[in-house]
């Protein structure tokens, strides 16, 4: 007797944007020469057509009572950050974890799953752009700002927008294997698996200022003299305070240690200089104050 297709029930929030809809209904819909891979059931709670980003409308299957025999819930987006999902769909969600099923929240589908209080105590990604907001209104929740997708507990999310493409295939990956999931992969022509997380994605990783004139003032420095080797007794010394003050002071204004901002700082001149310059390996790792090019390599 052949195995039972997976049923996903996708999610549609309200002013759902295209894109972030259409990944996992590309995904989930696709067909290879053995079959359907999955049985898709596009939900809108109150089971009505739904307005989505300026032209699009959205017809759904039916509502939220299609979950409740769903092997994978996948919520693909948020509509807005402030609202917490409506009593029908929190319990949708909680009901579905709790019998088993994996509960998808794709970019900023995961403050559906954290407002349901699913992610509490666990391990979680989301747009990057949200780490300080959804940080605030989640403690509980483990964030993992580096991940493009993270999975605990049957409980999948991941990082912004590209990201839920590389989550999507990771449930394809979960449920039919590697082969079939390079299979959906080359269908799309998109890379199986991609290396590094979505800190790689991030403008500027690190607050060009804090609210700490005086380390701004070293900062400015260390941007200036990036080549050179520092210590902690050297800047201590140049900020005349003690090592163990200084140390406070530059953790509390920059939330990382020197060793930790040296490292962000200089990987993020490197990487600009590999994408704008033609300069060798070797000279970057000089120019940016990596002692070696087999350091920089490390780091990167």
């Amino acid at each position: 007797m052949s195995k039972p297709v997976p049923v996903v029930a996708l999610i549609v929030p309200p002013r759902t944007s295209a894109f972030h809809f259409a990944v996992p209904l590309m995904v989930f819909s696709m067909e290879l020469a053995e079959g359907h891979l999955f049985d898709l059931k596009v939900i809108a709670p109150g089971g009505q057509p739904l307005q989505a980003e300026r032209a699009l409308t959205v017809v759904p299957d039916g509502g939220l009572e299609l979950t409740e025999t769903a092997d994978i819930l996948v919520v693909p987006s948020w509509h807005d950050l402030d609202t917490p999902p409506q009593s029908d769909l929190v319990d949708a969600l909680v009901r579905a974890h709790a019998r088993g099923a994996d509960v998808v929240g794709l970019c900023y589908g995961a403050y559906a799953l954290a407002y349901a209080g699913l992610l509490d105590g666990k391990r979680a990604a989301t747009h990057w752009m949200g780490e300080q907001d959804f940080g605030k209104r989640f403690p509980g929740v483990k964030l993992d700002m580096n991940a493009l997708y993270v999975e605990e507990d049957g409980l999948i999310t991941s990082a912004g927008t590209g990201a839920g493409l590389d989550c999507c295939l990771h449930i394809v990956r979960k449920y039919y294997g590697s082969k079939v999931a390079n299979k959906v992969a080359r269908m799309m022509v998109i890379p199986p698996h991609r290396e590094g997380g979505q800190a790689q994605f991030i403008e500027q990783p690190m607050a060009f200022s804090t609210q700490d004139a005086q380390i701004n003032r070293l900062l400015d420095y260390l941007r200036a003299n990036i080549a050179k080797q520092h210590t902690v007794e050297d800047l201590a010394a140049r900020t005349s305070m003690s090592r163990r003050t200084f140390t406070r002071h530059f953790s509390k204004a920059t939330s990382m240690t020197l060793v930790e901002w040296l490292v962000n700082e200089r990987l993020q001149r490197a990487r600009e200089l590999l994408e704008s310059t033609s300069l060798p390996v070797e000279k970057i790792s000089d120019v940016v104050g990596f002692q070696t090019p087999v350091s920089l390599r490390q780091h990167f």
